[in-house]
């Protein structure tokens, strides 16, 4: 029994295709819409099987689930979760959304069915997906190019620092020594640009992910005030770092990044007083603090001191020292660690950055342990060094500051070079230095860990990289390598090493 007049006129004016089928699959009743939809002049739907609406391929099992549909009969889509075809008189296929709808209480049992040509949406969902896609290859490319770029373009910059710090030490006329020491500053003023601009474009890009462990605060105190006492001291500033016995679980790396640009952006603010690093243990928390006697920062503009290239009390087209991108990495790198960082400032008297972290479960091994024992300084006059570093000219620029400053030098270009060179030594070296990237997909460590088992010691070890992605955690805890990042100051590379050749 079909719908009355009333009813047909009402599925005659619905927007979509409707078609009435009884429980043998013949259709009864179709609208103008699904005659227009399929190709169908008035009345040539009727009678004829709804399976005749389907492709080929699937009419033979179209009448199982029919018959499913009417031992079950609900308001429901067909086919959930997959893609439907219809075809048209005329053979052509579209993809479909069909609903269903028990007609009930006319006797006979009915199933009205809604179909919509779904093309122009399926056509938007795949231009979606191709974008999406398209999307993440490039973020995927500008992963790659950040990997390349922060290797590749540091290595002329590691060049001049190190042919820098050479010349100054050959050269002892008045002029070309100041000229030397004015380009010295410059390669600084660039590296210090480079090594933002690209962490920057990292942390956007996605490009670093936190490698969470437990580690001790104090050792990286120790970095912090090895690499910042000579900078405050040439401003006449007292750096105080205070000793901390607490373990925080955290990606070691990226705080100490956060730490750096904290210290460092403090002594930068401060003309006179003291830069203090410390930490307070707070239950489950431990706080970092960088305190300065610094110039402050007024209440206003302390929303604007982690934008992109805001320097306080600096005007807009004046000369600037630095690019003011420090605060900027340091609030991405606390939002991709979750972790809090609190900002308490007074103009003219100083500021406070409080870092919040998560305190250790367990305490780390080694933990404790104090620092390093220092030797004898006129212990590493004349020490033997075994550089290896693959870009002949960041290998002949260090290999000529090192000699400069009076070290025995041996250099080669690659792990293999390295290793005929260390079967032919009568002593094994004092230290060994190797850039992290040395080609044919060797690695620094990998050098590191081979020399030290022909020489059958655990030789101090520098490991210096272009690439500061925190992959760099796969050395591990080890007290006799150090890592310093490219481009390395002269002056830092020759400290780091005196340091690990005194150590022992």
């Amino acid at each position: 029994m079909l719908p009355d007049k009333l009813s047909q006129s009402m599925l005659e004016s619905t927007p979509d295709a409707m078609v009435i089928v009884d429980a043998a699959g013949t259709i009864c009743f179709a609208n103008r819409q699904a005659g227009a939809l399929f190709g169908y002049g008035a009345g040539e739907l009727l009678g004829q099987s709804v399976e005749a609406l389907l492709p080929a391929r699937f009419r033979g099992s179209h009448a199982a689930h029919r018959g499913r549909f009417a031992g079950e009969m609900r308001v429901r889509p067909m086919g959930s979760g997959l893609d439907l075809y219809a075809v048209r008189r005329d053979g052509s296929e579209f993809p479909a959304e069909i609903s269903l709808a028990p007609i009930e209480g006319i006797g006979e049992p009915l199933i009205a069915a809604a179909i919509r040509d779904v093309t122009a949406r399926k056509r938007i969902e795949a231009e979606l997906v191709a974008a999406r896609e398209a999307a993440d290859a490039a973020n995927r490319a500008k992963s790659r190019f950040l990997a390349a770029a922060s290797h590749d373009l540091r290595q002329p910059l590691q060049t001049l620092s190190m042919l820098n710090g050479a010349l100054r030490r050959a050269v002892k006329a008045s002029a070309p020594a100041d000229a030397l020491e004015h380009q010295a500053l410059a390669i600084g003023t660039m590296s210090r640009l480079l090594n933002s601009l690209l962490d920057i474009s990292k942390l956007e890009s996605g490009a670093i992910k936190p490698e969470v462990t437990d580690f001790e605060v104090a050792t990286l105190f120790d970095e912090l005030r090895a690499e910042f006492t000579a900078l405050a001291a040439s401003k006449g500033l007292e750096l105080r770092v205070d000793a901390c016995v607490d373990c925080a679980h955290s990606d070691r790396s990226l705080v100490g990044q956060i730490l750096q640009n904290l210290v460092a952006n403090a002594i930068k603010y401060t003309r006179e007083g003291w830069v203090q690093l410390r930490c307070l243990h707070e239950r489950a928390l431990i706080r970092i603090e960088v305190l300065d006697t610094g110039i402050g920062i007024a209440p206003e503009a302390l929303g604007q001191i982690f934008e992109e290239f805001y320097q306080v009390d600096v005007p807009a087209n004046t000369v600037r020292d630095g690019c003011g991108l420090g605060l900027s990495i340091v609030e991405r790198l606390v939002r991709l660690l979750d972790l809090r960082l609190e900002v308490d400032s007074k103009p003219g008297r100083g500021s406070r950055f409080s870092l919040s972290l998560p305190a250790a479960s367990a305490v780390p091994r080694g933990a404790g342990a104090g620092g390093q024992t220092m030797g004898d300084p006129a212990a590493s006059a004349n020490a033997t060094v075994l550089l290896i570093e693959d870009d002949a000219a960041v290998r002949n620029a260090t290999r000529l500051l090192l000699q400069a400053e009076g070290y025995q030098v041996t250099a080669a270009g690659s792990l293999d070079e390295a290793l005929q060179l260390a079967a032919t030594a009568r002593t094994a070296p004092r230290l060994l230095i190797s850039d992290y990237h040395l080609g044919s997909g060797v690695t620094g460590t990998d050098a590191i860990a081979a020399l030290r088992h022909s020489f059958g010691r655990e030789t101090a070890a520098l490991l210096i990289t272009g690439d500061t992605s925190t992959a760099m955690q796969e050395i591990g805890r080890d007290p006799r390598l150090r890592l310093m990042s490219k481009p390395v100051d002269a002056e830092q590379l020759l400290a780091a090493v005196q340091e690990l050749i005194e150590s022992g």
